[in-house]
């Protein structure tokens, strides 16, 4: 809660359109919303509204409220806006060895097909891939706010599964972390047993750094058993019957997923990146 609240200090009135309010997740004590802001939520789902757990909701269609609002928007009061928190977006003029997770997703935002769908699995790293791989079509997202690790895998196969049934062509992208892949790696075999077009991007930090980030929240660092040394994600891929490549730069990256596109088959990319401490 106290992360929210705190990116909102300073506001007179927050307005949540088409989203939750909020989610408080991981749990930090603190107030929902900060001292003299006030916070208005427009949803069509009843659930959601009922969820809510500050604020006034008012149930309606999402599109029609906001073309309504756009017209009695007028020229904002006297009153400075307050900051926005810094949120530096640059990358390095030369790449990292190994990738940053930043620099992964900006490789991945110049091949990406527009109409591509990405399952994201990677928890540690969903901030960056919310900056650097931004989604800009509806039914094109799969996350998940919190629950077991391991269904990021499957839940591609899913998607895709879904997409053919439909008469959907379209590529699925599975952002996977190394710790989250080895839960439900079969599903792979099922992705290539149905030449699923499904390009995983496996990121390979060899730790749970979302687990290591909670460790650290909870104040009990230096948890055991959080380090992955040693595992072949793309010879196992293979094993199953997936195309395996292992990556260590942007330009490999890109070759290797503009490949997967036409490929025909299910491809695992794996690729060396930093550990991220999660923002929680």
């Amino acid at each position: 809660m106290k992360t929210v609240s705190d990116r909102l200090t300073g506001h007179d009135l927050v307005i949540v359109i088409g989203a939750e309010v909020f989610r408080y997740y991981p749990y930090v004590p603190g107030d929902y919303l900060p001292a003299g802001t006030e916070l208005l939520q427009i949803t069509g789902d009843p659930a959601v509204a009922a969820a809510a757990r500050v604020g006034d909701s008012l149930l309606g269609d999402p599109r029609t409220a906001i073309e309504l609002l756009v017209d009695m928007v007028a020229e904002g009061s006297g009153r400075t806006a307050p900051e926005p928190m810094p949120r530096p977006r640059e990358l390095p003029q030369a790449p990292n060895t190994p990738l940053t997770p930043p620099e992964v997703y900006a490789t991945l935002s110049r091949v990406r097909p527009a109409d591509a769908v990405i399952v994201n699995e990677s928890t540690s790293t969903m901030a960056q891939q919310i900056e650097w791989l931004p989604i800009n079509r509806t039914g094109s997202f799969f996350a998940t706010a919190s629950g077991g690790i391991g269904w990021g895998t499957p839940a591609a196969v899913g998607v895709a599964l879904g997409d053919r049934d439909r008469g959907v062509e379209r590529p699925v992208i599975g952002l996977i972390g190394d710790g989250s892949f080895q839960y439900s790696v079969q599903a792979i075999y099922t992705a290539a047993q149905h030449s699923l077009p499904i390009v995983y991007v496996v990121m390979r930090n060899q730790e749970y750094s979302i687990l290591k980030s909670f460790a650290v929240l909870e104040e009990t660092p230096g948890v055991p058993g959080l380090d992955l040394p040693g595992l072949d994600i793309a010879s196992v891929a293979r094993g199953f019957g997936c195309r395996g490549v292992d990556v260590e730069t942007t330009e490999d990256l890109e070759r290797e997923f503009e490949a997967a596109l036409t490929a025909g088959t299910t491809t695992v990319i794996v690729v060396p990146t930093q550990p991220q401490k999660a923002m929680l």
